[in-house]
């Protein structure tokens, strides 16, 4: 049965958004702030030689290069000031959440609520500065061979560490407004503009490629089917919940009036961690290959892999996309990442507690601690479903990758899993939105009638 809310949500139409002023000011807002993401993806780091590093591009776009470059909205191709995009805020938070989970003082903030929720935020901000830093020296020193000859060394690393440091962080600010004054989800909302932005190019790429390289045009076909099909599939498992029915007994009101008991439903989501494990993995991955590729070792050439030696040969030679070490790496790191992101989320423990606060109770359940394994029980087998979910559609472009090099497969998989789900989030936003006006409405409706009557 549909609740009210549902009811309510299915009754909106453009006339009930076109009186959501706050809801247009919102999205405006988000538009905008994502419109400068674009303006600053096209703003070229001072002093380096473009077209020198584009040569040097076109020999790495084919390895991780190229899928970085997808989720970076083309800032890596064009070694732009937002070219470490969001990965270090990303990296940051997979630090601070697992320490949220084993160090007492951040767990103790984490229960804390609004104030400990901000507390953390600013820890989170404080280590992405970090990385940013660090990630931004290494980057400055191994781009420096394609500066311009009249800039000195030094000038130029201090330069770029300065541009990418300030460039991430200014997008992390960007996310956290439209988070805030926006329609949420800032961060993903910024890895999904950058991948709509970059998703018309390939799949120009894709037909081009398959006219040049003599690809059969019913192989493309076929690849076109396979993502529409994959795009329903992952609508279908997004809306997937498992509803664990809540009953709540009977309570007195007055002398002789007894309130009747109460049910409602707990909705589990089969993909409780959403998008986070496959960001969170691409995030881990990139370290070691951004390493390999700025340090000289072309991942796309075999010849530059041959001559590379220790460490970086091996990292260049297994950890490349379509490699099979870069494949079960992968689907390792999503499968993982979807346990303990789930296990952040919800907390079995925790939420029996709060039920038996308040005399909800599962039928057929003792409150306390059976209440608790019995969440723990439906959440590992959801989570489980949600894993394989996630590996499948994040790993079945990188297989098809290994046997057909020549198509352009990031165009799905991760990215595509992205856009949708992010689709879907922000949908729901708006949508939540809408109801919240379509409620105040009712209530000021309901006061001025009761003012009429008296």
């Amino acid at each position: 049965m549909a609740t009210a809310a549902e009811q309510l949500a299915r009754n909106m139409n453009f006339g009930t958004f076109a009186k959501a002023k706050e809801l247009q000011n919102r999205i405006l807002f988000t538009l905008f702030i994502l419109v400068l993401y674009r303006l600053g993806t096209f703003i070229p780091l001072p002093g380096l030689d473009a077209e020198a590093f584009s040569q040097f591009f076109q020999t790495q776009q084919g390895g991780m290069f190229g899928s970085i470059n997808m989720f970076s909205g083309g800032a890596i191709e064009r070694m732009s000031i937002f070219a470490l995009n969001v990965m270090p805020y990303i990296t940051a938070s997979i630090i601070i959440q697992m320490m949220t989970s084993s160090v007492p003082s951040l767990e103790k903030l984490k229960k804390e609520g609004e104030a400990g929720r901000k507390q953390i935020n600013q820890y989170t901000r404080y280590l992405t500065l970090g990385f940013a830093i660090v990630q931004s020296f290494g980057i400055a020193v191994s781009l420096s061979g394609f500066a311009f000859d009249d800039i000195p060394r030094w000038f130029f690393i201090m330069t770029a560490v300065t541009t990418f440091t300030g460039g991430t962080m200014f997008l992390m600010w960007m996310g956290e407004q439209i988070t805030a004054r926006g329609v949420g989800n800032g961060i993903s909302l910024i890895i999904f503009a950058g991948i709509i932005a970059e998703m018309p190019r390939a799949l120009f790429n894709l037909f081009s490629g398959s006219r040049e390289q003599g690809v059969n045009v019913v192989f493309v076909v076929g690849v076109a089917a396979l993502v529409i099909a994959l795009t329903v599939f992952i609508v279908f498992i997004e809306r997937s919940q498992r509803r664990v029915l809540i009953q709540y007994p009977k309570r007195q009101q007055a002398a002789n009036q007894a309130a009747q008991g109460q049910s409602s439903f707990m909705p589990l989501k089969l993909n409780t961690s959403g998008v986070i494990p496959p960001i969170f993995a691409i995030a881990i991955l990139m370290l070691p290959m951004t390493l390999v590729g700025f340090s000289g070792g072309n991942t796309a050439d075999p010849n530059a892999v041959a001559n590379s030696t220790g460490i970086m040969a091996w990292v260049a030679t297994n950890f490349s996309p379509g490699s099979w070490t870069y494949i079960i790496s992968y689907g390792v790191l999503v499968a993982f990442f979807c346990f303990f992101y789930t296990s952040i989320m919800f907390n079995p423990e925790e939420t029996a507690d709060n039920l038996r606060k308040y005399g909800g109770f599962v039928p057929g359940i003792r409150p306390g601690k059976n209440t608790a394994a019995y969440f723990d029980y439906v959440l590992t087998r959801l989570t489980t479903i949600g894993a394989i979910y996630l590996v499948f559609v994040c790993l079945m472009p990188e297989v098809l990758r290994r046997y057909a090099p020549g198509i352009p497969f990031y165009i799905g998989g991760t990215s595509l899993l992205i856009v949708v789900s992010v689709t879907m989030d922000t949908v729901t936003q708006i949508q939540s939105h809408l109801i919240a006006h379509q409620y105040e409405g009712l209530i000021k409706k309901s006061r001025l009638g009761g003012k009429r009557k008296k």
